[in-house]
């Protein structure tokens, strides 16, 4: 396996890729991003987040690609769906989707040996306000975090970055999980905070690949996963909403892999003019 890795690893064991692996991230992560535009047709008041799955698993496969999920640590989905206050790796199921409830759709792609990861929020009905302001405040603090990545900066940057926005907006951001190194596998370092101090951390180089992927509470950020040793969920039962994007680091800034190409990263609904 390690002879199909090239590139360096820095002394925090944060692999340094080659110029020429850009492309194969940015063509995992179009599709990774594609199948998320088109199952949001998918998403509606009655549907039940295992046909949606059944679905997302169909275009995998009609894609000629893999569902780096399938079979991961057991897990038999070709998605994680979270709904309400569940805060991530939501499994699919029988549950049919009530009017205004907001779920995360986290899809993975293997093409070419890459992997793309990305997730993003849908609504099944109409928003509430009050969820239609957490989604808002997730993505924009995603966006902050990835306009820290630069040669240079820190991960504590992309944490602050993230953490100090969302703290202001009296929201709060999870704890227990985090943003992790991708390429040619699933996960790898580094652990991508999304809360921290500037400056902390391993710094940023060129050739880096992570996720940066905040979830963010409307009550406190304390988490606990159920007895299905999967199912995240808030504590105190608030609504969750995360987003997630692919990056890659370059010379001066970062590329992000999963970009929407039909501009429905958020909102993934119908906006009325």
């Amino acid at each position: 396996m390690q002879n199909e890795h090239q590139g360096r690893l820095t002394r925090d064991g944060i692999r340094i890729h080659e110029r020429a692996d850009f492309a194969g991230m940015a063509k995992a992560g179009a599709l990774a991003s594609r199948i998320l535009d088109d199952i949001a047709e998918h998403v509606f008041v009655g549907q039940t987040t295992g046909e949606i799955d059944r679905l997302i698993e169909n275009m995998v496969d009609a894609a000629g690609a893999t569902s780096a999920t399938i079979g991961y640590k057991g897990y038999k989905h070709a998605s994680c769906i979270s709904v309400n206050h569940v805060v991530c790796h939501g499994i699919p199921g029988d549950k049919r989707l009530k009017e205004g409830d907001i779920l995360n759709i986290d899809v993975t792609v293997i093409v070419d040996g890459w992997f793309g990861d990305t997730s993003r929020m849908y609504v099944a009905g109409k928003l509430s306000r009050k969820a239609e302001r957490l989604v808002q405040v997730t993505h924009d603090s995603l966006m902050r975090g990835i306009e820290a990545v630069r040669p240079g900066n820190t991960f504590g940057d992309i944490g602050h970055a993230i953490q100090s926005y969302v703290e202001a907006e009296r929201m709060s951001v999870v704890r227990d999980f985090c943003g992790h190194g991708l390429g040619r596998v699933f996960h790898s370092p580094p652990n991508v905070l999304h809360y921290g101090r500037p400056g902390m951390g391993p710094t940023l180089e060129e050739g880096m690949f992570f996720t940066i992927e905040p979830m963010v509470n409307l009550g406190r950020p304390e988490t606990k996963v159920l007895g299905d040793d999967w199912t995240a969920v808030t504590r105190d039962k608030s609504l969750s909403a995360q987003f997630e994007h692919s990056i890659g680091v370059t010379a001066d800034g970062f590329e992000i892999f999963t970009l929407s190409e039909a501009g429905r990263f958020h909102p993934t609904w119908a906006t009325s003019a």
